[in-house]
């Protein structure tokens, strides 16, 4: 376990697969896993339709427990990470938002009070 630091990218064989996710055989006396939502981005259901038992497969090392004897890993940390619609869009500024509202909208007091004088004057 020594041999391995976080951030350390190394290359494994799945060795199990679990609904919650995969083992990865590193060297003959080391193993890390591969939480289900380490191994892509987005929703995944079955680890099975991802990887296979035996598949070689590069990992990216993202903690080391050694009190544990555990080793955390990721396929999905060596993912690009994809666009969503959100992101596809400019972002709009707070301003811009209020600007798009109907005139009777958000005002500040005091545009609304120069507003109400003016009435009042009528």
């Amino acid at each position: 376990m020594a041999n391995y630091q976080t951030g350390d990218v190394v290359t494994g064989k799945v060795a199990g697969i679990q609904p919650y996710g995969a083992f990865i055989a590193l060297d003959k006396d080391t193993q890390g896993l591969v939480h289900i939502s380490e191994i892509t981005y987005g929703f995944v259901k079955d680890v099975n339709d991802y990887l296979t038992v035996g598949e070689e497969v590069k990992v990216k090392v993202l903690d080391v427990d050694e009190e544990a004897g555990k080793i955390s890993l990721s396929l999905r940390a060596l993912q690009e990470r994809p666009q969503t619609r959100r992101e596809d869009r400019p972002r709009k500024s707070l301003q811009d938002r209020i600007d798009e509202r109907e005139p009777d909208g958000f005002n500040t007091l005091r545009d609304k009070l120069q507003d109400w004088i003016r009435q009042s004057g009528q």
